[in-house]
């Protein structure tokens, strides 16, 4: 099974202003139907928190529970949206002519001049759809995250992060945003540049694909469980302008709730709203909020699927894993042994397996030869080493092994924001006149999520071309030292999540 949950933090402070947003008690109001989860019991009403939360912690997609009519509340009934023809769906598929690099350029060359940074992406845009090319920036974006969080913790610290979920959050503050604030956010996570790919785009394209991201991501009945949730918070008194509650509403599927944050029940209300939302993988991760406190932001990311070849729980046996050159930890090891997609990167010096899960969706398992390999893995991974990974895998019987790990990080990403060069947001200059006229100063992001791989685990396929140095005459995959593992939905090129595991006996 493999299990993920990620919450994004946005916070806001202000002077109080006036009122008018819709209520808090609408939000937190539980389904009027009584659940029927499968396995407890015939007929009659469920309390859902009667049940032990290791129930969903430890059930995988194969033997999770339907929830029917819960379930019902968690998602956005997008069946419903389209039928009522509400919405563009094809809109995102569309592929749009976009200029040719010059043919000379190295695209795998270190990007210190622009024009090698606009051909590299206007090479990896081409033939690929709106959507697509979105989650290519997404994924750089993620990827220039994750050398900045790597930076600022110790080499054997393990990583967790949710690029997309990120994305969506920041995108949706970007609809507040005043001219030079909104400018810089589109800079920093890479939204001008794609913007600029082509003539048929706008800055209110980030925002249309979003919406199509969570239309194509979210929908039931793809052999997975993933779920994006966006929830706003604004202080009672506080007037939040009509065009930012319609335009959260339209494209991110999130309405301002009105509420009290100096009220403990607030807190305590938003806590198990997160919990429910995330099967009680995330508890409390709201312990206090500044009673200052003007708009809140929340983004929940929850996966969980079935690897499409399971581990044969008789084959875990516990074996050493190489955390550096001079310590070994003794950890859980599955194996395998079936047919995957695998390849080698002589230029990384590094070997990429791929685990498929049920419905479209991956892990990329990025091993470094060595260990001593791992910083130059982290400094070089970008969009179109990806890229290139999936083009040439080659799909032969293989016999894995594979370290069964549970990872739970937090972090406040303030720093590595700026870092990158978001530093109006987090400060008095920042212009979030979009949202309210007072003034605002953005002071908490918040990053927190959880991951659980184990024998029941998930999904994806890719083609395999000539040009790259197949990983032909390897028939085991042993990952037994640090590696980064990815996770890629296939049919939009989104990058979901991404991580270390430098030791997977530490949570």
């Amino acid at each position: 099974m493999w299990v993920i949950t990620v919450i994004s933090t946005v916070c806001l402070l202000v002077s109080p202003a006036l009122a008018g947003i819709k209520d808090l008690a609408s939000h937190f109001i539980e389904p009027t139907s009584n659940p029927n989860p499968r396995g407890f019991g015939q007929g009659g009403a469920v309390d859902m928190d009667a049940i032990p939360l290791d129930f969903h912690k430890e059930n995988t997609v194969t033997n999770d529970l339907p929830f029917d009519g819960f379930e019902d509340e968690d998602y956005i009934d997008f069946d419903r949206i389209l039928a009522e023809g509400s919405d563009d769906y094809i809109e995102g598929d569309e592929i749009d002519e976009i200029a040719t690099p010059a043919p000379d350029i190295d695209i795998f060359a270190e990007p210190s001049d622009p024009k090698i940074r606009r051909a590299r992406l206007l090479r990896l845009f081409h033939g690929r759809s709106r959507l697509q090319r979105l989650n290519i920036v997404n994924a750089r974006f993620g990827f220039n995250l994750y050398r900045s969080l790597r930076n600022s913790v110790n080499q054997t610290d393990n990583i967790l992060l949710a690029p997309a979920g990120i994305s969506i959050a920041m995108g949706m503050m970007s609809l507040g945003a005043g001219p030079r604030t909104h400018e810089q956010l589109y800079k920093a996570l890479g939204f001008a540049e794609f913007v600029n790919a082509s003539h048929h785009y706008d800055n209110s394209t980030v925002h249309k694909l979003f919406r199509k991201l969570t239309h194509r991501l979210f929908r039931r009945n793809f052999g997975y469980t993933l779920r994006s949730v966006n929830d706003l918070y604004a202080k009672k008194e506080v007037l939040v302008k009509d065009s930012f509650r319609t335009d959260t509403k339209a494209y991110y599927f999130a309405e301002p709730q009105s509420v009290d944050f100096s009220d403990p029940a607030f807190l305590d209300k938003a806590n198990r709203r997160i919990l429910k939302l995330t099967k009680g993988l995330i508890r409390e991760p709201l312990k206090s909020v500044d009673p200052n406190m003007v708009l809140m932001l929340l983004n929940y990311l929850y996966f969980k699927g079935t690897w499409e070849q399971k581990f044969p729980k008789e084959m875990t046996y516990y074996r050493n894993f190489r955390v550096n050159e001079k310590t070994n930890v003794r950890v859980p090891m599955m194996s395998n042994k079936g047919n995957y997609l695998a390849a080698t990167d002589h230029d990384l010096e590094c070997d990429i397996l791929q685990l498929p899960y049920t419905g479209n969706i991956s892990m990329l398992i990025a091993l470094p030869r060595k260990i001593s390999g791992m910083r130059t893995l982290e400094q070089e991974i970008s969009p179109t080493v990806v890229n290139k990974w999936l083009k040439n895998m080659t799909n032969r019987t293989r016999e894995v092994v594979f370290p069964k790990f549970k990872l739970e990080q937090n972090y406040d990403l303030i720093e590595n924001m700026k870092e990158m060069g978001l530093t109006d947001l987090f400060h008095e200059n920042g212009d979030f006149s979009g949202i309210t006229s007072d003034k605002i100063v953005m002071n908490w992001l918040k990053h927190q999520g959880t991951i659980t791989v184990n024998e029941e685990g998930t999904e994806a396929a890719a083609l395999t071309q000539v040009g790259f140095m197949p990983l032909s005459s390897q028939i085991r995959f042993v990952v037994d030292h640090p590696f980064l593992f990815l996770i890629y939905e296939h049919r939009t090129d989104c990058l979901v999540f991404m991580g270390r595991v430098a030791n997977p006996s530490q949570s």
